[in-house]
């Protein structure tokens, strides 16, 4: 490629930071929390958490009535027994009292019975009934000897459940209510606490997602704990985005600056060939400043890759290859398309340097390009592949080569070739950043294919910068 080519698609465009993140930049943002949906992660945290507070609220009340019913049977329990003994032994004394007097017995069993609503039988040893109050009582609930001295008189029989509610569930019915309230509160005291844990779920997924202005907010009602989270999370949030903010102005600057002396650098050394300067020097003047600027070429796609700088767009895959051949001074003759399926949304810019560091790696290290070639690879990727003439690749050679900085050394041609190890090691980012993967193996008739995968549908999850 000669330098008097200037393509302006292969410098990507790098945004300037954001100072104090301006108002069309805070805009952008929060339009993208808004539009913000809670991923998998954090609905598995918050509806976990939840669940789990409003079920240990539950078992905790369940066991606060459980502990209280045995204290309270434990401490008033003797007492009611003794209180009941009590009564019984007070009755039978009673009935004893008047048990010669049958119009006294028919006058006490009907008092007991109008003035407690009880169904009163009174019997004589041989089980007749001497006096009734009430409706027969067929299945007492309560029997009372009747006892004079050691010498018992009769017995009597008392049913009083019957006249008393008639579903104990009006009896349940109270405490259950008690409890559901509780348990009501509960639950909102557990969608309360798990808010803020969902809050900073979300921030986090932001930030990881490389929106750099994510912060995560609590209202004023939040637990000083989880205040104290979410202040140390934006303080590492904002650091996170200022350095990366001075980074990427860092190497736009540099980069900037780099490519001016290169070019200066070039055209001197197109006069001196002009004027007649030795044209071995000048050949390796050129060939040291050729790969500075494709060091700095590189470096700025990788930044891009970096900063999750992708711009997404319908493209043609042929369209690509063809002008991936002009630039590197091939014929459009030797793309190959296998597939009619070949549209496809891409970074144009990223993946056009990935298809020109194909070509170049097939002319510097495999004798020149046989063929660029677009084939169908599963149902949702399409895959480019350059094939050279060269001698193929090495054992171990079809994942080492995607490694930075790798070279090739064989008798020193890597050097000689201005070869930088970074070109592959960028495809296989670029590659990977469009839901792809690189890939290198030999061909059975000798040489080797090279080549990537990029998703027909654009590049898995959020790939637009939210501060540009």
């Amino acid at each position: 490629m000669g330098w008097g080519h200037w393509h302006p698609e292969e410098e990507p465009c790098i945004p300037r930071p954001p100072r104090g993140f301006g108002r069309h930049a805070r805009a952008h943002h929060h339009h993208h929390r808004r539009r913000f949906h809670l991923g998998r992660l954090g609905s598995f945290v918050q509806a976990r958490l939840r669940r789990r507070l409003f079920v240990m609220f539950g078992i905790t009340i369940l066991v606060t009535v459980l502990v209280v019913s045995w204290v309270m049977n434990l401490t008033g329990g003797n007492t009611w027994r003794q209180e009941t003994e009590r009564a019984r032994s007070f009755v039978g004394h009673r009935f004893a009292e008047v048990w010669d007097a049958p119009a006294a017995r028919e006058s006490l069993v009907r008092g007991i019975s109008d003035d407690l609503d009880v169904d009163v039988e009174l019997t004589d040893l041989s089980g007749a009934v001497v006096a009734r109050g009430g409706s027969p009582c067929a299945k007492p609930d309560a029997t009372i000897p009747v006892m004079r001295q050691d010498t018992q008189l009769g017995t009597l029989h008392a049913c009083y459940l019957q006249t008393r509610s008639r579903g104990p569930w009006r009896a349940v019915l109270p405490l259950g209510i008690a409890v559901l309230v509780l348990w009501t509160a509960a639950g909102g005291i557990s969608f309360r606490l798990a808010r803020p844990v969902d809050t900073l779920v979300k921030a986090t997924q932001e930030l990881g997602e490389g929106r750099l202005g994510a912060r995560a907010s609590l209202d004023r009602h939040a637990t000083g704990e989880f205040a104290v989270l979410a202040e140390s999370f934006n303080d590492m949030a904002a650091r996170i985005e200022k350095q990366l903010a001075d980074q990427r102005e860092l190497l736009a600057a540099v980069s900037h600056e780099l490519r001016t002396p290169l070019a200066r650098l070039r055209v001197l050394t197109e006069l001196l060939r002009d004027g007649g300067g030795n044209p071995r020097t000048l050949d390796q003047v050129d060939r040291e400043v050729v790969e500075l600027d494709a060091l700095v070429g590189e470096l700025l796609a990788s930044s891009r890759l970096d900063f999750g700088q992708l711009t997404p767009k319908a493209l043609e895959a042929g369209v690509l290859g063809a002008q991936a051949l002009e630039r590197v001074g091939l014929s459009a003759t030797l793309l190959q398309p296998e597939t009619d399926d070949v549209a496809l949304m891409a970074d144009a810019t990223l993946l056009g340097r990935a298809l020109v560091n194909l070509l170049d790696n097939a002319r510097k290290h495999g004798v020149g390009v046989e063929a660029l070639r677009l084939q169908e690879h599963g149902k949702e990727h399409l895959a480019f592949s350059v094939e050279d003439r060269g001698p193929g690749l090495l054992p171990g050679e079809e994942t080492r080569i995607f490694q930075p900085f790798y070279r090739k050394d064989r008798g020193g041609e890597a050097r000689e070739a201005g070869s930088l190890g970074l070109g592959l090691a960028l495809v296989q980012r670029i590659a990977r950043a469009h839901g792809g993967e690189a890939f290198a193996e030999n061909r059975p008739g000798g040489g080797a294919r090279v080549g990537f995968t990029v998703r027909k549908a654009g590049p898995p999850g959020p790939a637009s910068n939210p501060l540009a």
